[in-house]
């Protein structure tokens, strides 16, 4: 089930205020760093996506070491969800189609249901949107360390709500991930247009990575 617009579009403005004034500062981003950050001696420290270690759905394990010097899609979502869920895999497959060839461009999706969606059944759903191995990730864990990861790290909402129609609430957002794990992008996974200016900022970020290894 989809979070209420009010409380992520003022997360992302906020978000973005921050992102302005970093770029204040005069940093060469050509897009935005989302998340609180600090000044260490003459350094600025930004939020980066803590540690983490899941179970996909070959059965292997995918830790932050995964998705060290890539940039990535994380998203939030469950088997068995019939309203947003099956629109943003289907986006999903299309950034997976833009950067098919691309070995530093992957995808991680992570299941909010753990105790339902098992490696069995991660796999039979990563089939339906046609999932390269090595490519997009399904995870499943446990259940109170995914929920952890979205909100202190992504900085979205997973939980389990029995108030809700399908039992579960998570948002709806695509998080870009840099190569230095800091969150760079927050796209409506439930819009197209959204989605294709994800594609079009991932080369955007790439750019930016060749950039500054000169």
């Amino acid at each position: 089930m989809k979070l209420k617009p009010l409380l992520i579009n003022c997360f992302i403005a906020l978000s973005l205020f921050n992102a302005c004034k970093t770029e204040k500062r005069g940093t060469s981003f050509l897009l935005p760093v989302y998340g609180e950050k600090h000044l260490s001696n003459s350094d600025t420290i930004y939020h980066k996506i803590g540690p983490f270690r899941f179970t996909n759905q070959f059965n292997e394990s995918v830790t932050e070491k995964t998705v060290e010097n890539k940039i990535y899609v994380a998203d939030f979502f469950f088997a068995t969800c019939q309203s947003i869920c099956p629109q943003m895999s289907t986006h999903l497959k299309l950034v997976q189609q833009a950067f098919e060839k691309d070995p530093d461009l992957l995808i991680l999706s992570h299941t909010v249901n753990p105790m339902h969606d098992t490696v069995e059944v991660l796999s039979s759903y990563s089939g339906r949107y046609g999932a390269i191995k090595n490519k997009w990730h399904f995870l499943t864990g446990n259940k109170k360390e995914i929920y952890d990861l979205a909100k202190n790290s992504y900085l979205v909402n997973a939980l389990e709500d029995d108030g809700s129609t399908e039992g579960f609430l998570h948002s709806e957002l695509l998080l870009l991930i840099d190569k230095k794990g800091r969150i760079r992008g927050m796209y409506d996974g439930t819009d197209e247009a959204a989605v294709k200016k994800l594609i079009t900022d991932i080369t955007l970020l790439k750019t930016e990575k060749e950039a500054d290894a000169l």
